[in-house]
């Protein structure tokens, strides 16, 4: 455990303008407490607080919400060398019979850590290159979405037209289809709705086709970081920019996940015993990292569609009295065994022997 191995254990319940920190031995017994700004000054302040008040020089700092309000502080504690853990912020369950408020939350953080196996220490997730990744992919969403919602509009509005506008309304909307709405005029005996229709047509085909460029330029930066943490890993059939930036973005750095199974309950591809009596099954996980699960459903269903090994795997399941469910679940396993292996072998720095 890790109460075994360190002096002390710093807690910190972080939040907007303020984090609240305690320290405490390794049975948990607080030794001091202390309230902390948001900001630069505050992290050195801690950090020389730190050094007052701990019995050793063994130390973790456990930090509920690193990506959240605590991302500046848990980056302050490791350009220090400080251990630094990822702490859950805690459930009813844990809760009960304990109230709420920020040093109780303080102290729960201190020991959701020492309750920890050393060997598996859940660690902040990377920032760098894998940071540009989540933001590049947080923007596509975004973008998507819009997308969605204006393609959406464009063809209701197309619907409600002449039979021209009508018969568009229900072909794909192409780039050169959106061309020539941007550029159509309206007619000369336009009454008010129809010159309004026409403006509103429009704007929403030069929007949808500056979506596409910023769609386009999103996967080309993408792409481009992703062959520099892990070159090949898009080589690979069905994996595609978007698939593997999401993939890095999980998987963070080696050793946030202990093995690939791990990996796969990160991403909810998991089986999950569902037997009764004589009926032996699992089921889908419906838990995890959503994204990380999309992107392996994307993966998998590229590969039925083009790849003739796992048509041919598909095929001997069926046969097996498999159900379409089951079998992608087996091939999403498999994949995040795949993704769990590249990554960790790409990513994993080599040293050099003299």
């Amino acid at each position: 455990m890790l109460a075994e191995l360190v002096d002390a254990v710093v807690g910190v319940d972080t939040h907007r303008d303020t984090h609240q920190v305690e320290i405490a031995l390794p049975n948990g017994a607080p030794i001091a407490v202390t309230t902390i700004s948001n900001d630069s000054s505050g992290y050195a302040e801690l950090l020389a607080w730190i050094v007052d008040h701990t019995p050793g020089s063994r130390l973790a700092v456990s930090i509920e919400g690193t990506r959240s309000y605590g991302v500046g502080l848990a980056r302050a504690a490791t350009a220090a060398g400080l251990i630094v853990l990822e702490c859950e912020q805690p459930n009813r369950k844990i809760r009960r019979g304990k109230g709420k408020s920020d040093p109780i939350d303080a102290h729960l953080a201190v020991l959701a850590a020492l309750r920890l196996d050393a060997d598996r220490l859940p660690t902040p997730r990377a920032d760098g290159d894998r940071e540009a990744l989540r933001i590049l992919l947080g923007a596509r969403q975004e973008m998507t979405t819009a997308t969605t919602a204006q393609t959406n509009r464009l063809r209701a509005l197309l619907l409600s037209g002449d039979d021209t506008d009508r018969q568009l309304s229900r072909s794909a909307l192409t780039q050169a289809r959106l061309t020539s709405l941007a550029r159509r005029r309206p007619p000369r005996d336009a009454t008010c709705e129809q010159a309004v229709r026409h403006a509103e047509i429009r704007r929403l085909a030069l929007a949808l086709t500056a979506a596409t460029r910023e769609l386009k330029a999103n996967r080309a930066q993408l792409q481009t970081i992703v062959n520099d943490i892990a070159p090949g890993l898009i080589d690979r059939r069905g994996i595609g920019p978007v698939s593997a930036a999401q993939a890095i973005v999980s998987f963070s750095h080696p050793g946030r996940c202990r093995n690939d199974a791990a990996f796969a309950a990160l991403a909810g591809a998991s089986p999950l015993p569902a037997s009764s009596g004589r009926t032996i099954r699992y089921r889908l996980n419906r838990g995890g990292d959503r994204a990380l699960n999309q992107a392996l459903h994307t993966i998998a269903t590229t590969r039925m569609r083009s790849c003739p090994t796992t048509q041919s795997y598909v095929a001997r399941r069926t046969a097996q009295g498999k159900s379409p469910k089951e079998i992608r679940r087996c091939l999403k396993r498999y994949i995040a065994r795949q993704l769990y292996r590249a990554l960790t072998t790409a990513m994993t720095p080599t040293t050099k022997i003299n």
